[in-house]
């Protein structure tokens, strides 16, 4: 049992974005819902709160209202290992609204910030050539979607 478990909330549509992040990452499921009761009365039998996984990672939605917004300051993180992949979780993120940042960053479209790190990408920035780690970081800063092999090319010094 995963011990903390990020909670998002939502201004009555998280029920919308547990669909949406569902349906982009394969390995996903429902584990329980609650239903706003009595308490009120308004929103009896619509969604309060889910709890969800995706990737192995367990999160909960709230629809608790409209006092709350996202911002950059929290994202989710999301590791690819190739550029197929990259393009595929970058394009699923963006529909419906969402919007590119810098960087491999991106807004989607219920205000949740996403990176959409390529790892080699990662190792690149961690080598042990200074130099080399540089122009690969200085490559991906002038990036929207990060391009592996354009980056890799300005590491090889190309």
């Amino acid at each position: 049992m995963q011990k903390i478990v990020p909670c998002l909330w939502f201004d009555g549509n998280g029920e919308d974005a547990l669909k949406f992040y569902s349906a982009i990452f394969a390995n996903s499921r429902v584990i329980g819902t609650l239903l706003w009761g009595d308490v009120n009365h308004d929103k009896k039998g619509k969604l309060l709160t889910a709890t969800f996984e995706l990737e192995g990672q367990e999160f909960m939605v709230l629809n608790g209202g409209p006092e709350y917004k996202f911002t950059p300051a929290i994202s989710m993180y999301v590791k690819c290992e190739t550029q197929a992949e990259v393009d595929n979780y970058w394009e699923k993120l963006l529909e419906g609204g969402g919007q590119p940042v810098q960087c491999g960053w991106l807004t989607d479209r219920f205000g949740v910030s996403w990176q959409v790190a390529p790892t080699p990408v990662i190792r690149m920035f961690q080598d042990k050539d200074a130099a080399k780690a540089a122009r690969a970081m200085q490559a991906m800063m002038k990036m929207v979607k990060i391009d592996i092999a354009e980056v890799k090319k300005a590491f090889d010094g190309g």
